[in-house]
């Protein structure tokens, strides 16, 4: 979960980018309350960027803080804004 000036400055679809660059897979979307949910499911050098990515966002963004939870991975394929 994504907090700050995230929503309307291409935070999805920067995420989005850059997972297929990595061949990372899942999804990004925003939420009601102005943050972007992300799942990122591959090996964990490659998740660990996008999370690093995420830190920081798109050069518009101001990102307020991250929160990453650890799940069993689903079998996602490729990555979708939703």
């Amino acid at each position: 979960m994504i907090s700050g000036r995230v929503q309307g400055v291409f935070f999805r679809d920067s995420l989005r980018r850059l997972a297929e660059e990595r061949g990372v897979a899942g999804w990004a979307r925003n939420t009601p309350e102005g943050t972007v949910e992300a799942v990122f499911e591959g090996d964990p050098d490659d998740v660990e960027r996008l999370v690093s990515f995420a830190r920081r966002g798109p050069r518009d963004a101001r990102v307020d803080d991250v929160r990453v939870l650890e799940e069993a991975a689903e079998g996602l394929a490729g990555f979708s804004i939703r």
